[in-house]
C-alpha cells in the first residue's frame, strides 16, 4: 500500500514537469493531469491485487499534495500568505486525521470496502474492472479536484486576474471556524464510534451516544462542511461581489454535498435497516444529517 503511493506521488511529479516541457503552464491543467496519473498508478496497484480498496487513503492523501505544491507556488506572489497558511494547515489538518483515522481501522489488503464489493457484484465479473475505474477510482478523484479548485484561488489569485486578492477580512474567520470546525466534528464523531465499537458494541445495536445522538451521520456533516470551508477560503480571497462570476469554485463542495446526500448516505441507511434491528427507531429520534438534540423515544 506504501509502495502504491509512492510511486503514485513520483508519477504526479514527474506529470507536472512533463507538462511544463509542454507548455502547459496552467497550475489547473498540470495538477489536474498529475491527478489522474497517479489515480491511474493507484488503479493498477487495485488491479494487480483484485482490491479497490487500494484507493480508500487517495481521498486524503492527494489534497495535501496539491495545497502544499499551490502554496509553494504562490508563496512571495500576490496571494495572502496568512489566508494560504490558513488553508494549508486545515487541509494538513484534515488530511492526516483522516489517513489515520483509515490506517488505523485497516485490517490489511485482504480486506475490501463493503460498498465496492457491492458494486462488484452488481456489475459482474467482465465489468468490474470498468466499474472500479470509474466509480471507485476516477470518479472520486475528479469530486476532490472540484473540491479544491478554491485553493488555487486562495494560493494563485483568480485566473487571468479576473478579481484582486482581498485583505484578511470577516469571510476568513468564518472559513477558518467551518474548516477546523468540521475536521474537529469528524475527529470527535469517528473516535467516538472506535471507541463503542471496541468496548460497548452490542450485536444488531446502533451507535447513539455523544454527536452520532444528534445525527446518524456527523462524520459526514463533519466532511461536507470542510469542503464549504474550502470553499469560504476561496471566497475570501476574491471577495463576495465577485461569487457569481467565479460560481466555479462551488463547484466541488456542491458535488460533495449531493454525494453524500444522495449516493452515501442512502447507500449507508439501507444497509443498516437490514443490519441493525434498532434502525428505524433510530430514524425516527436522530437527525438524518444536521445535528439537532435527539427527539424523546415514543
Amino acid at each position: 500500500m506504501t509502495l502504491a503511493y509512492v510511486v503514485a506521488l513520483v508519477v504526479a511529479a514527474a506529470s507536472v514537469v512533463v507538462c511544463g516541457r509542454l507548455g502547459w503552464e496552467s497550475a489547473y491543467v498540470q495538477i489536474g493531469v498529475a491527478d489522474l496519473a497517479a489515480t491511474f498508478v493507484v488503479f493498477a496497484f487495485s488491479y494487480a491485487h483484485d482490491n479497490s480498496s487500494f484507493y480508500d487513503a487517495y481521498w486524503s492523501i492527494i489534497p495535501m499534495w496539491i495545497i502544499v505544491y499551490l502554496a509553494a507556488l504562490g508563496w512571495g506572489g500576490e496571494a495572502n500568505q496568512v489566508r494560504m497558511i490558513l488553508a494549508l494547515v486545515g487541509v494538513c489538518y484534515w488530511g492526516v486525521r483522516l489517513t489515520w483515522n483509515w490506517a488505523r481501522g485497516w485490517s490489511g489488503i485482504d480486506h475490501e470496502d463493503w460498498r465496492y464489493v457491492d458494486i462488484r457484484a452488481t456489475v459482474g465479473e467482465r465489468l468490474e474492472w470498468l466499474a472500479s475505474l470509474g466509480a471507485i477510482h476516477l470518479f472520486p478523484t475528479v469530486m476532490v479536484f472540484l473540491g479544491c479548485l478554491p485553493l488555487f484561488v486562495v494560493c494563485l489569485g483568480a485566473p487571468d486576474g479576473a478579481a484582486a486578492v482581498q485583505p484578511l477580512g470577516p469571510l476568513d474567520a468564518l472559513a477558518t471556524v467551518v474548516t477546523f470546525g468540521a475536521v474537529t466534528i469528524e475527529l470527535v464523531a469517528d473516535n467516538q464510534l472506535r471507541d463503542y465499537v471496541l468496548h460497548r458494541k452490542k450485536p444488531g445495536e446502533t451507535m447513539t451516544e455523544g454527536l452520532w445522538s444528534w445525527s446518524r451521520h456527523p462524520n459526514y456533516f463533519g466532511e461536507m462542511s470542510f469542503w464549504w470551508g474550502l470553499y469560504l477560503f476561496g471566497l475570501a480571497a476574491v471577495g463576495l461581489e465577485h461569487a457569481a462570476s467565479l460560481w466555479w469554485m462551488a463547484g466541488g463542495a456542491l458535488a460533495m454535498t449531493g454525494l453524500f446526500q444522495f449516493i452515501s448516505i442512502p447507500m449507508i441507511e439501507k444497509r443498516m435497516l437490514v443490519r441493525r434491528k434498532d434502525y428505524a427507531e433510530v430514524q425516527a429520534r436522530v437527525a438524518r444529517f444536521v445535528p439537532r438534540p435527539p427527539r424523546k423515544r415514543a
